[in-house]
């Protein structure tokens, strides 16, 4: 019997020198000798522990065997029976601190790369996919109708579950495209959207119905919806509010919000100015707040976009930045430089109002505070001046007020997210459930779904009487 190959298959990439000047995917993905052979280190453990660690509980040794067996197509319906999305979540989901943290292999070895095979087998689909009425069992209708507001990760996991259920499900999307925080907020050389495009339709051929342009709070509102007939509602509008360092001079022209500098980018397709006339202003030094994955995909889109100089600005060290890993090392190549254990404190512009520079303070890590991470403490009489024409804050988002201040009956938190029961969706205004970021404020995509997903289970009761 041949030894088992414990070397992980590495992922193929373009260079950094030619990725950091367009804006294709950096990750060309597995070939199939080369997801076959990832997949072949798979030891099919009995106790699977993989499963435990997926938020939407994909039957992860199943689609990884079927595609040892160069059955894709069987692998492919293994994972769209639990995940809805899986070409995206095989590229933006932190698998690493997830299914293959519980990978067995990872005790000793390199955990299987399960994200790299789902994408593989979900590539393979969308590129074999006839268009046709998919191959997944849809009971029969109900007769129940169900609106999802938000057309994330968390309501398109829901919608699709309840399409699944039989129920008759109209999404709502206040932009004029679907797809949410996967089409503005994560740029093309991570997530293309052609991909959450392709998704998005899969959605749809459930029999989903999806509305664009149209604004929850505005055009119509959450009691508007069930009074007309709805049977339910789930909110999954996410945390689209940026969060800023209320410091003095924040609002000097030159300093974008993530969301807007993302947006601009990615939805608006600034990137390809002036066929798309959305542009964006950038200097010759752009700085950008924050140590998360909104922050590097930040910085990566400036580099992309033409600036010759660009920093990530993070208060803390580097091995306290919530970013992945693989995201670090990506900006890090592609030539994004690190101030690390640095904040900001004034930014100071010229007579036209445009920053010019920012004062910063040298931090210190002190005792762990309630995220566990060590708390940055300025060190006094540390204060600088750093020279920049261009600054992007990154460092978080709370939900948009417009949903939950229109609808009543609909309890929020202090940090303005929705109240809901974590392991339902169930928020405090009968027949309305809400999961993703707009209960947890920021998180992962995968983490959205499986709130999407948990709130479709319960709906489905609700509607059935259980």
């Amino acid at each position: 019997m041949a030894e088992l190959d414990l070397n992980r298959v590495p992922m193929p990439k373009q260079e950094p020198g030619a990725r950091a000047k367009n804006f294709n995917e950096v990750a060309l993905g597995y070939s199939q000798e080369q997801a076959i052979a990832e997949a072949t280190r798979c030891i099919q453990c009995k106790k699977r522990p993989c499963i435990e660690g997926c938020p939407v509980g994909v039957d992860i040794p199943e689609f990884i065997q079927a595609l040892r067996d160069s059955d894709i197509a069987e692998a492919a319906r293994v994972l769209k029976s639990k995940n809805a999305l899986p070409a995206i979540c095989g590229r933006v989901c932190p698998q690493e601190s997830q299914c293959e943290a519980s990978c067995t292999l990872a005790k000793k070895n390199a955990p299987i790369a399960i994200g790299r095979l789902e994408r593989y087998v979900a590539d393979w689909e969308l590129n074999h996919s006839s268009g046709d009425k998919p191959d997944i069992e849809i009971a029969p209708a109900t007769g129940k109708r169900v609106a999802v507001v938000g057309t994330g990760p968390a309501g398109l996991t829901a919608a699709a579950e309840l399409a699944k259920m039989g129920h008759s499900v109209t999404m709502y999307e206040a932009l004029h495209v679907a797809g949410g925080v996967l089409m503005y907020g994560i740029p093309e050389f991570r997530l293309p959207k052609d991909i959450v495009q392709a998704e998005v339709n899969y959605v749809r051929s459930l029999g989903v119905e999806v509305k664009l342009d149209a604004v929850m709070g505005k055009m119509t509102t959450v009691d508007e919806l069930l009074e007309e007939g709805y049977d339910a509602v789930f909110l999954g509008t996410g945390a689209g509010l940026p969060m800023f360092l209320n410091v003095p001079g924040e609002n000097l022209k030159g300093i974008y919000s993530a969301n807007e500098f993302l947006t601009r980018t990615n939805l608006m397709k600034a990137y390809l100015f002036p066929e798309y006339d959305t542009p964006i202003k950038l200097g010759k030094t752009v700085a950008v707040i924050g140590g998360g994955n909104v922050a590097m995909d930040a910085a990566r889109c400036a580099l992309r976009l033409g600036a010759p100089k660009v920093y990530i600005v993070y208060r803390r060290s580097r091995e306290e930045m919530p970013a992945r890993l693989e995201e670090v090392e990506n900006a890090e190549e592609e030539g994004v430089e690190f101030k690390l254990l640095t904040n900001p404190v004034r930014f100071i512009g010229n007579d036209e109002h445009w920053v010019t520079a920012m004062e910063c303070v040298v931090m210190e890590l002190g005792e762990p505070d309630e995220s566990g991470r060590r708390r940055p403490v300025p060190q006094p009489g540390s204060e600088y001046q750093m020279d920049v024409d261009t600054v992007v804050v990154a460092l978080g988002t709370t939900p948009n007020p417009l949903v939950p201040t229109t609808t009543t009956g609909l309890e929020t938190s202090k940090r303005g997210t929705v109240v809901a029961d974590p392991d339902t969706g169930k928020t405090t205004k009968p027949g309305v459930w809400a999961g993703g970021d707009v209960v947890t404020g920021s998180a992962t995509v995968i983490s959205a779904m499986g709130a999407g997903k948990a709130a479709a289970a319960s709906i489905d009761e609700y509607l059935k009487g259980t």
